[in-house]
């Protein structure tokens, strides 16, 4: 018994022994995997979660303070990491590991394209085929294939005649212009013509753009206060399909940033023909450990008009912020004031029969004021692998347009001439919380939030006018809304090659109106709720494919929904319906296959229940038809070397009224196709420029597409010269060929004096500039 006993106390001590050698053994064998996370801007990450899987075994760590990480113990042979942090593309990297080597793996994460930061820079944003080994950061980086982000390197090689034209950085969207140079812009997009900018939601440094409501057009989106040297990038998306999106976002979405920070104090002098002058100056020094970004525009601009628009701005931008694209705060301050004479379009009969001149007028007394001001605090926490973000505004905006379209249809005697006027204070907010998490052990991302937007107008007006002198009031309101929106959504990795997203929204919109004629005051509410969707497959070779369906709506204005009789003349009208359903749908695809290469293509749907409207040139609701648009987009980016880069995109859509009206089914200004691209380089290191193109075709300007535009095609280009690092002068032309086209065409029926009491149908053109020249110094410090 004794001897078998000490038998099995050897066998167990010898074992241990062996057990413990082979441990020693595989912790010899066994490696190390360390490193340090940064974004592009080279600022450290911390929290960033980071799975690797080396044979059968899964260890995961965070990024500590300092953005560094560390695996120990680990078995020989390739391994894989995976980087993972809210705000940004999933990061996959394979690494080998040698028997009981160190590895050394640091990590550069890309911002998403929907990336919800606070604290941006001049570089926050990289063109996806910029970033180092690209397909390798795919996996969230966008949602669609018809989303996307302008950086602000792209943004300073491009001549920009307009401020707004900054949104010509989205593919198929097209600036315009049909009356003075200080009332918003026309804009086109996927078929639809946006008017000054219905159904195209925009906002800028935290503060939303669109106004409902207003004096001239519901969605009114005047971006003449943007300034484009301080744009650190443009994030947009196309279609119905994001749960955060709401109000004015059926065809798509932009959120335009302003920098924090400033590389260097920045002076700029800007001089052409027709009266042009630009002076900008812009510091950012630090304050409190923060950064206090100032910035003063004046623009001066008189235009090539028989009546020069004498079109004065002053724009500023006061900003504090500090942090990091983690965790930050801003509080921003923006203040705009403009004046301008107006040049809205002329009829053809008086262009041809030479009674006026292309850039003439019919009357000499239409001009327009308007002022914006607006404060706005953004707060973002990040804790963990979850976030929240918040931002609050207030607004106070008053604008003042006298126009005459018709001239003296209505009134031969004192001409057609009205006013439009608004005061308007609003205030909103919204509160985000995103969270990383699992679920059934499949990584998610999930959101939630909530936004918030009270406006009063006080008064919002239609004033009938000669000479700018009020003879009559055609109707005035005081007018108050509120716009409260609630969403979820989720995404869910169900393998390394198929992610959904999974989201709901919902919108209540309510409205009072206190007309002066009583029976066209009232209030009301409605509410929509808009299911979303979309799934992701790959990436394989770098290439993502895309599908998305979701449901969206657009308002429609307050006094519209309340309206009883007209306002001229007593008769009854229809009311319109406050909120109106869009469905959408889109296949696309983004591939970095090749080097340097970003390229997405896209096929999209969209249906609108109605496109009813309030015409504030009338003061009264137009009847609108139900309509269905689709097409397909194509979008390439190429860096080709270090000094030469190419872009192009393409836009070809379909736009129909879907019932059925003998009248026709084209709906008029539609565009068919738009055309850009454009080519920078820097061949020698003091010289650079870049050249561009923009096309977009022909459109109908009425149902049966019996009267038609022309197409219209100009070129734009720049050529620079850095005298230093500190110094530059750059010439920018515009319209290069000097081509004799059109920016908008409209089909209504005028009246010039002379003419039959009825007026006459006719094409009305506002047209585009001719070839001008800017030549500007730009100084840092």
């Amino acid at each position: 018994m004794m001897k078998t006993r000490t038998r099995v106390r050897i066998a167990i001590i010898l074992g241990g022994m062996l057990i413990a050698a082979g441990q020693t053994i595989h912790a010899q064998d066994a490696g190390r995997v360390a490193g340090r996370v940064i974004d592009q801007t080279g600022g450290v990450l911390p929290g960033v979660t980071i799975d690797i899987v080396a044979g059968s075994r899964e260890m995961i760590t965070t990024t500590d303070a300092a953005g560094e990480y560390r695996f120990e113990a680990v078995p020989p042979g390739r391994a894989e990491l995976t980087y993972r942090l809210l705000n940004f593309s999933v990061l996959r990297r394979n690494v080998v590991i040698g028997n009981g080597a160190s590895v050394k793996a640091d990590a550069v994460l890309a911002l998403s394209l929907n990336a919800d930061v606070i604290v941006t820079g001049a570089t926050t944003f990289r063109n996806v085929a910029d970033i180092e080994n690209p397909a390798e950061s795919l996996v969230g980086i966008a949602a669609a294939a018809s989303q996307g982000a302008i950086t602000a390197a792209q943004l300073e090689a491009r001549p920009v005649m307009r401020a707004g034209e900054v949104l010509e950085t989205v593919p198929g969207m097209i600036v315009s212009q049909h009356s003075g140079e200080g009332k918003a812009n026309q804009y086109f997009l996927r078929g639809f013509n946006l008017d000054h900018g219905t159904d195209f939601a925009t906002t800028v440094a935290g503060v939303p753009v669109n106004t409902p409501t207003g004096a001239h057009a519901h969605g009114w989106m005047d971006l003449n206060f943007l300034i484009p040297e301080l744009v650190s990038g443009v994030q947009f998306k196309k279609g119905p399909y994001y749960a955060d999106e709401g109000d004015f976002s059926a065809a798509g979405a932009a959120n335009i940033n302003y920098v924090n920070q400033l590389d260097q104090p920045l002076l700029l002098l800007s001089g052409g023909n027709d009266g042009w002058g630009r002076v900008l100056g812009a510091a950012s020094p630090r304050l409190g450990g923060g950064y206090f970004l100032a910035a003063l525009e004046l623009n001066h601009n008189d235009g090539p008009w028989v009546r020069p628009d004498d079109f004065r701005k002053v724009n500023g931008v006061l900003r504090y912020s500090r942090g990091n694209n983690r965790n930050g705060f801003s509080i921003t301050g923006l203040g705009y004031w403009a004046d301008w004479r107006s040049t809205d379009q002329v009829p053809a009969r008086a262009v041809s029969s030479g009674s006026i001149s292309r850039f003439g007028l019919v009357d000499a007394s239409d001009q327009g004021t308007a002022d914006r001001h607006s404060v706005t605090a953004e707060l973002q926490r990040s804790i963990g692998s979850s976030s929240i973000r918040a931002t609050g505004f207030a607004l106070r905006n008053r604008l003042n347009l006298f126009s005459n379209f018709t001239y003296f249809l209505d009134d031969p005697d004192n001409g057609d001439q009205f006013e439009q006027k608004e005061q308007r204070t609003a205030a909103g907010g919204r509160f985000t919380y995103r969270r990383l998490g699992q679920f059934f052990e499949r990584h998610t991302e999930s959101a939630v939030g909530l936004q918030v937007r009270r406006d009063w107008l006080h008064p919002v007006g239609l004033y009938k006018t000669a000479l700018r002198r009020r003879l009559s009031t055609t109707r005035e309101d005081e007018v108050g809304q509120t716009m409260v929106g609630s969403y979820a959504q989720s995404e869910i990795e169900w393998t390394r090659a198929l992610r959904t997203t999974v989201g709901v929204r919902a919108d209540v919109y309510q409205f009072s109106v206190v007309s002066d004629n009583p029976l066209n005051s009232g209030d009301g509410s409605d509410a929509l709720v808009s299911p979303k969707v979309a799934a992701i497959f790959g990436p394989w070779a770098g290439t993502e494919l895309y599908a998305n369906a979701g449901m969206g709506f657009h308002s429609n204005d307050a006094r519209g929904a309340v309206i009883a009789v007209d306002p001229l003349t007593g008769e009854p009208v229809d009311r319109v319906t406050p909120l109106v359903r869009a469905k959408g749908a889109e296949l696309g695809v983004r591939t970095v296959r090749f080097r340097g290469v970003q390229s997405t293509v896209a096929l999209w749907y969209l249906g609108i229940d109605s496109e009813l409207l309030f015409v504030g040139d009338a003061g009264t609701s137009e009847a609108g038809r139900p309509s269905r648009r689709f097409g397909i987009e194509w979008a390439t980016y190429a860096r080709l070397n270090r000094w030469l880069t190419l872009d192009a995109d393409l836009s070809i859509s379909r736009a129909r009224f879907r019932d059925f009206d003998p009248a026709g089914d084209n709906i008029p200004g539609a565009l068919d196709r738009v055309i850009s691209g454009g080519i920078t380089a820097e061949p020698l290191q003091p010289l650079f420029g870049s050249l561009r193109v923009r096309h977009f075709g022909p459109r109908p300007l009425i149902e049966d597409a019996s009267v038609t535009s022309e197409s219209t095609t100009l070129w734009n280009g720049e050529l620079g010269y850095r005298f230093s690092s500190k110094a530059r002068l750059v010439l920018e032309v515009f319209n290069l060929l000097d081509a004799d086209v059109a920016d908008v065409d409209y089909f209504y029926v005028s009246r010039l004096p002379g003419e039959p009491a009825g007026g006459v149908e006719d094409i009305h053109t506002h047209p585009t500039l001719p070839r001008s020249a800017r030549l500007g110094v730009r100084f840092t410090f």
